[in-house]
């Protein structure tokens, strides 16, 4: 499981989730279809470790907005809720792969 943790763009990034508050996770199945339909950037594998600051974050969010047909998509919907959590705290996602 890749697990998604919030973290303000201006803190620096722990070796740890330690105190983060945990926004989802995201299974293997569904990060790699995100991936395929071109919606999580190639440069981001499943099993490192990797930090969405909030300018990519809008990016991702008004990439699938531009989109209707995406917003039905149950894998599509799993990703919103996390940049959804992290829009509504001003915040950044930071993932940790198990």
């Amino acid at each position: 499981m890749l697990d998604f943790y919030l973290i303000p763009d201006i803190q620096l990034t722990p070796g740890s989730p330690g105190s983060l508050e945990q926004a989802g996770e995201l299974d293997s199945r569904t990060f790699g279809l995100l991936k395929e339909k071109k919606i999580i950037p190639p440069q981001y594998d499943y099993y490192t470790d990797f930090r969405w600051n909030n300018t990519l974050i809008q990016q991702l969010e008004n990439t699938i907005l531009m989109k209707p047909a995406l917003q039905a998509d149950t894998d599509v919907q799993q990703l919103l809720l996390l940049l959804r959590a992290a829009r509504e705290k001003q915040s950044g996602l930071i993932a940790y792969a198990d």
